[in-house]
């Protein structure tokens, strides 16, 4: 009776050994085909990341929807009417977001690319007055014919591209292909969100059915790890961005400083990136202020700097640091992995990924040496 079970995890053993062969002599098919897999589910695996995200929204409002109130018909309306509220609750996030940004920052770039040349002129005056340049060289910049220049520069873009026509048809294909994913996207969450009692319970039959019981708690128990640090990790890092924003707006009309409610907002939704966004935010900040004034350029960088100092000692530490149980060494490494792996998308899970990590392991290390300082060998 017992070389059944051995004999059985021989042969699932050997299976995988099997399987793994497979994969690797045929990897050009397999790869293929995970890549194709992975093209067929991106709109499920944003609609599953936007469900996640707007279930924190609606789980918020559901706990303030009448809680104490016992009524049949207020219960039936809780799901739906909190689905809603954090439906719209993520548009007007990001309406307004888009409303504060996208008028200035396009208004200030124009105005750059206006300026160009009068720049270009008085740095190379300046360069000639220090003997940096001959006055040779200056006269040829300050001879250049900026518009003729710039109609061969789209020129030769519009030849190296092809023609109007291809890249029309080409913008406009992959244009729909994304308003396509985003659609199906938003309709899959929708679906996850109405049914997500029900996918739970489902999830729920299937592990009692295939899974023994210490499989089962072991899921449960990553699971839950895994929901804690990501849902504190967003509503963490949402507040502190938030705040972030708004002391940089603040700061910034108190200096009488040019784009204050757009910077802010800028800086708020960049900080939503740890360590790294809220200088990403500065540096367009200041890009944007430079066509101004280079004065007022060199003041708000004083100021984001002294800010950054505020932020990442007092506000970070407390709202974020915290709540995710991460040291900072670790989040700068979960940044820089996830952010080589997988751009912005990774710097942004990379962390809350990393803390699950973390506390799993240190969970593990701990009970191994409570263990061991008791004597009891882990079963």
């Amino acid at each position: 009776m017992q070389m059944k079970p051995k004999l059985k995890n021989c042969i699932l053993i050997a299976a995988c050994i099997f399987a793994l062969y497979l994969a690797i002599y045929y990897w050009p098919t397999v790869s293929g085909f995970l890549g194709s897999l992975y093209s067929a589910s991106v709109s499920i695996i944003v609609g599953a990341v936007i469900a996640y995200i707007l279930n924190i929204l609606m789980t918020f409002y559901e706990r303030r929807y009448f809680p104490k109130t016992k009524k049949q018909s207020v219960q039936k309306s809780r799901r739906p009417v909190c689905m809603i509220l954090a439906i719209l609750t993520f548009i007007a996030v990001i309406a307004l977001i888009c409303a504060l940004v996208l008028p200035q920052f396009i208004s200030c770039i124009t105005l750059l690319i206006e300026k160009i040349p009068a720049a270009v002129r008085i740095i190379a005056q300046k360069l000639e007055d220090w003997h940096i340049l001959t006055p040779q060289i200056v006269d040829s910049i300050m001879e250049i014919d900026w518009k003729s220049g710039m109609e061969k520069i789209i020129g030769v873009v519009s030849s190296g591209i092809g023609s109007v026509v291809d890249v029309a048809i080409g913008t406009v294909t992959s244009l729909t292909s994304v308003l396509i994913t985003a659609l199906l996207s938003v309709i899959f969450a929708v679906y996850m969100l109405a049914a997500k009692d029900k996918l739970k319970e489902q999830a729920d039959r299937l592990m009692n059915c295939y899974l023994k019981d210490k499989h089962i708690s072991c899921i449960r128990y990553v699971f839950n790890i895994f929901d804690e640090c990501f849902h504190s990790y967003i509503v963490g890092q949402c507040t502190e961005a938030l705040i972030l924003g708004a002391m940089c707006t603040v700061g910034m009309l108190l200096l009488r400083l040019p784009y204050a409610t757009m910077i802010g907002a800028l800086i708020a939704f960049t900080a939503l990136i740890p360590i790294a966004g809220a200088w990403i935010g500065a540096g367009v900040g200041a890009f944007m202020i430079l066509t101004v004034s280079p004065m007022k350029a060199l003041i708000f960088l004083l100021f984001i700097l002294i800010l950054q100092q505020i932020e990442g000692n007092l506000i970070y530490p407390k709202v974020v640091g915290s709540s995710i149980g991460l040291p900072g060494i670790w989040v700068l490494v979960a940044i820089t992995i996830g952010g080589g792996i997988w751009g912005v998308p990774g710097m942004l899970f990379g962390v809350p990924l990393s803390a699950t990590l973390y506390r799993l392991v240190g969970n593990h290390v701990r009970k191994k040496e409570n263990l061991s300082a008791s004597g009891i060998q882990e079963g």
